[in-house]
């Protein structure tokens, strides 16, 4: 494992430029030098959609209200897991917003003045019973879990329920300053059984940046490490599945991530890491991860 010292000093030798750890992103946060991140790039589970093998109770809601608290109101993310809770799984997607709220605050110390984060989030559609997979696509893969959320006000079935949007803004709320919304358009995506509405076909990428008390946000970025063009929108295949993992990021979107808002040599953190793919492109472009 790398020291904290060549974390935190980018000229400190080290055996190799990479530093994997295993454990909840919630708790190893807390392990980084302040200051030692120059980009945080990543992907969380996304809300509703998958439980990548791992234990969830159901009855969370219920725990939560018998203590008197309004389901209006968020339980802390370390209650919430503590009574069995998955970050994705959450009853309610304010719920979900909220705990990565939480996550990025427990983030901020670790990523510097001129830092950036690039966050990637899917959407989802609202069902009362809606499917939860182990693994694989949403309507792929036959063994399933159901997902259980009360219905009422915006929560209606067939819903677009703005997922990626909805975090965004509760990042805004909590100070980050939104500078991109970042369009990934998927040219081929896999057919779906509905035949009322169209195919989902594009994710977001969401840049935030540390507000600045004195005056405008400063930050680094190298607009010649983007796409040509310099467009917010991007297209790009999805890989094939990997590893078990059918989420796996295409090169050519993450590569100009890290050239654009990681200086050569600078700290790249991917705290949901996947099949480690930041980590790998971040290492061929000549920065530490």
């Amino acid at each position: 494992v790398m020291s904290d010292a060549a974390l935190s000093d980018p000229g400190a030798a080290s055996p190799r430029p990479w530093d994997i750890r295993q454990g909840d992103a919630f708790d190893l946060i807390d392990q980084l030098p302040d200051g030692s991140v120059d980009l945080l790039l990543t992907s969380p589970p996304y809300w509703g959609l998958r439980s990548y093998g791992l234990e969830h109770d159901n009855s969370i809601l219920a725990k939560w209200e018998a203590m008197g608290c309004p389901a209006s109101r968020v339980p802390p993310y370390d209650w919430y897991r503590g009574a069995g809770g998955q970050l994705g799984r959450e009853p309610f997607p304010h719920w979900y917003a909220e705990h990565l709220v939480e996550f990025f605050g427990r983030a901020r110390r670790v990523l510097r003045p001129s830092g950036s984060i690039w966050l990637n989030l899917g959407d989802t559609y609202f069902a009362r019973w809606g499917s939860i997979r182990d693994s694989g696509r949403q309507g792929i893969i036959d063994d399933r879990h159901r997902r259980r959320t009360p219905s009422g006000g915006y929560l209606r079935d067939k819903q677009l329920l703005l997922i990626p949007a909805r975090c965004a803004i509760a990042l805004q709320d909590s100070g980050w300053i939104l500078r991109n919304d970042l369009i990934w358009a998927k040219p081929h995506p896999l057919p779906r059984p509905e035949n009322d509405r169209l195919r989902l076909s594009h994710e977001h990428w969401f840049h935030l940046v540390h507000r600045n008390p004195r005056g405008r946000p400063a930050y680094y970025y190298d607009l010649d490490g983007c796409e040509t063009g310099a467009r917010d929108v991007v297209i790009a295949r999805t890989l094939a599945q990997r590893n078990g993992h059918t989420a796996t990021f295409p090169p050519e979107v993450i590569q100009p991530r890290i050239k654009s808002s990681c200086p050569p040599g600078g700290m790249v953190l991917d705290p949901f890491c996947g099949t480690g793919t930041v980590i790998a492109e971040a290492t061929r472009s000549g920065r530490r991860s």
